[in-house]
């Protein structure tokens, strides 16, 4: 087995690995309703929604725009890390 076959592996396993962060997050803020996401002081609904599937279609069409496929990574990360905990937090009072 050759590096390149080593690293070729790798690629990949991160390709689906960021690939099920971002439809895990998008399939989330699916399931909130809309007045939490104002109640919690952050992005509407919708604006959440045309991110996360805006990332999710980025990353299945066109992974190779790398900047843009880092920023959207990110964005899917701000939501999880951010953005789904407090509107957790709003359904669970």
């Amino acid at each position: 087995m050759s590096i390149f076959e080593i690293q070729g592996g790798i690629q990949l396993l991160i390709y689906f690995v960021l690939l099920a962060v971002k439809i895990y997050a998008f399939i989330s803020a699916l399931t909130f309703s809309a007045p939490s996401y104002e109640a919690a002081g952050k992005l509407t609904k919708p604006a959440w929604l045309l991110i996360l599937g805006l990332a999710v279609v980025l990353h299945l069409v066109g992974g190779g725009i790398l900047l843009l496929s880092l920023i959207f990574t990110i964005a899917a990360l701000v939501y999880l890390a951010d953005v789904r905990p407090a509107l957790a937090g709003l359904t669970r009072r």
